[in-house]
C-alpha cells in the first residue's frame, strides 16, 4: 500500500512538473487588453497600409495594418472605446461594405477585442476582415454578392459543418469519457488548451509544427490523459467518490489548471509560427482557407478510425461493454480500470488535437477550452449522452446551428441559439437524437 501511494504521488508531481516545465521554458506571452483585425481584400489577399484609430476619454492610438493586413492596437484597460477607420487609405476601388464601420462604438470588456471589417469592390463582392471568434475563419464567402442571401446560407452551413468537426473531436472524448465513468468532466476543455500550449511551447522552441502538433497529442494524451486518471480519478474511484462530488472535483481541477496557464503564459493570443496567415479560396460556391480543408480532413479520419476502432477492435468492444454496464462487464473478465484509463489516453489525445485545430485557425489563448466546453456539452447532450454516434452528429447540428443563426442574430450570441435548440430538442426527446430512453426507478 505504501509502496502504491509512493507511485501515485510520484506520478502527480512528474506530471505538475512537466506541466510547468514546459511553461518555464516558453517565452513570455504579452499581456494587456488590445482590439485586434486583419484587413483583406474581396479576393482574400491582405491589404497593408489601412490606418485605424482608437480613442477614449483620455487615450488616443493610431496604427497601420502591416504587410500581412493584420492591426494591433494595445489599450489601457476594459471600457468603451470608438475605433475609426481611414477610408482614404484604402486601396483604390475598395470600400466598406458598411458606411458605419468607418466609426464604431466598441465595449472591450478584457483581452483581446477581435472586429470584423468588411470590403467591397466593384463588383459587389465582400470579404471579412476579421477572424471569427470561434472558428478562426473569415466570417464571410470570398467572391459571395453582398446581398446574396442564398449563397450566404450555402457558405454559413459549409462552415458550420467545419466547425462541427473541430466540436465532434472534443466532445467524442468527454462523451466516452462520460459513458465509461459516468463522470461530467467540466476540465474537459481545459484538456484542449493544453494540448494547444504544448504544441506552441515546441513551436517556439524551434520545432515546426507539423512535427510539434503529433509529439504534443501524445504528450497530453499520456500524461494529461492517462496521468490524470492514474493520479486523480483512479483513487478517487477507489474511495468510492460519488459522481456529483467528483464533478466538483471537475471544477476546481478546471479552474486551476486555466489560472496556472494565464499565470505562466498570460492573458494576450499567440499563433502558431507556420501557417498564421492564408489567403482564402474558392471551392465552387463555397470560400475557405487550405489549412481549414486540411485540418477537417485529417479530422474526418481521425473520427473515423476511432470509430472504427471503438466499435471494431477488441478493446473498443470492451469499452461499449464497460459503457452500458460496467458491473456486469467486470464479472465477464474484462479489466474495467484498464478500459477507463485508454478512455481517459483516447480522450484527452482527441481533445488536444482539437485544441491544435483551434488554435491553427484562430489564436491559442488561456480560456479556449472554457469557451468551447459549452458547445461540447450540447452537443453530446443533443446527440445521446454516452453514445459514439450521438457525439458527432450532435456536434454537426450544433456547428451548423450555430452558423446559420448569425443570419437572424449578433454572432457574438450564435453560441446562445445552440444552447436554445438542445433545450428545445431535449423537450421533444429529452434522451437526446441518438441516445436511448432509460427507465428510472
Amino acid at each position: 500500500m505504501l509502496q502504491r501511494r509512493r507511485t501515485i504521488a510520484g506520478a502527480f508531481v512528474l506530471a505538475f512538473v512537466a506541466l510547468f516545465g514546459l511553461a518555464a521554458t516558453a517565452p513570455a506571452f504579452a499581456e494587456g487588453t488590445a482590439i485586434v483585425g486583419v484587413v483583406n481584400d474581396p479576393s482574400g489577399l491582405p491589404v497593408p497600409g489601412v490606418v485605424i484609430g482608437v480613442t477614449a476619454e483620455g487615450f488616443t492610438e493610431t496604427t497601420t495594418t502591416g504587410p500581412d493586413g493584420a492591426f494591433r492596437v494595445e489599450l489601457p484597460s476594459g471600457g468603451s472605446y470608438q475605433v475609426d477607420i481611414d477610408v482614404t487609405t484604402l486601396p483604390e476601388g475598395i470600400s466598406l461594405a458598411k458606411a458605419e464601420d468607418e466609426s464604431r462604438s466598441l465595449l472591450v470588456l478584457g483581452g483581446d477585442k477581435k472586429i470584423i471589417i468588411k470590403l467591397i469592390d466593384g463588383d459587389g463582392t465582400i470579404s471579412s476582415g476579421a477572424v471569427d471568434p470561434e472558428t478562426g475563419e473569415s466570417t464571410a464567402p470570398v467572391g459571395v454578392e453582398s446581398g446574396g442571401t442564398g449563397q450566404k446560407v450555402i457558405q454559413l452551413f459549409f462552415d458550420g459543418i467545419l466547425f462541427g468537426i473541430l466540436i465532434a473531436l472534443g466532445a467524442l472524448g468527454l462523451n466516452l469519457i462520460f459513458g465509461t465513468t459516468g463522470l461530467t468532466n467540466f476540465s474537459h476543455g481545459e484538456l484542449l488548451t493544453l494540448g494547444a500550449f504544448t504544441a506552441i511551447v515546441l513551436n517556439e522552441l524551434g520545432v515546426h509544427i507539423i512535427i510539434a502538433a503529433p509529439i504534443a497529442i501524445l504528450f497530453s494524451a499520456l500524461v494529461f490523459g492517462g496521468g490524470q486518471n492514474k493520479v486523480l480519478w483512479k483513487p478517487l474511484r477507489r474511495r468510492r467518490t460519488g459522481l456529483i462530488a467528483s464533478m466538483i472535483v471537475t471544477i476546481g481541477l478546471a479552474i486551476t489548471l486555466r489560472y496556472t496557464l494565464l499565470l505562466f503564459f498570460g492573458g494576450s493570443p499567440r499563433s502558431y509560427q507556420q501557417y498564421a496567415g492564408m489567403a482564402g479560396i474558392n471551392i465552387g460556391p463555397f470560400s475557405t482557407t487550405p489549412k481549414a480543408l486540411i485540418l477537417a480532413g485529417i479530422a474526418v479520419i481521425v473520427l473515423g478510425v476511432t470509430v472504427f476502432w471503438l466499435q471494431s477492435s477488441r478493446i473498443g468492444k470492451a469499452t461499449r461493454a464497460v459503457s452500458d454496464n460496467p458491473a456486469l462487464a467486470a464479472t465477464t473478465g474484462i479489466n474495467v480500470e484498464r478500459v477507463i484509463s485508454v478512455v481517459w489516453i483516447l480522450g484527452a489525445g482527441l481533445a488536444a488535437f482539437a485544441g491544435i485545430y483551434l488554435g491553427l485557425t484562430q489564436d491559442v489563448t488561456w480560456n479556449m477550452g472554457q469557451r468551447l466546453l459549452l458547445v461540447m456539452f450540447a452537443a453530446i447532450t443533443l446527440g445521446g449522452l454516452g453514445t459514439i454516434w450521438g457525439a458527432i452528429v450532435g456536434s454537426l447540428v450544433v456547428g451548423v446551428f450555430i452558423q446559420m443563426t448569425t443570419l437572424f442574430i449578433p454572432t457574438e450570441m450564435k453560441t446562445v441559439g445552440a444552447l436554445f435548440l438542445m433545450i428545445v430538442i431535449l423537450m421533444v426527446r429529452p434522451q437526446g437524437l441518438l441516445g436511448r430512453r432509460e427507465r428510472v426507478g
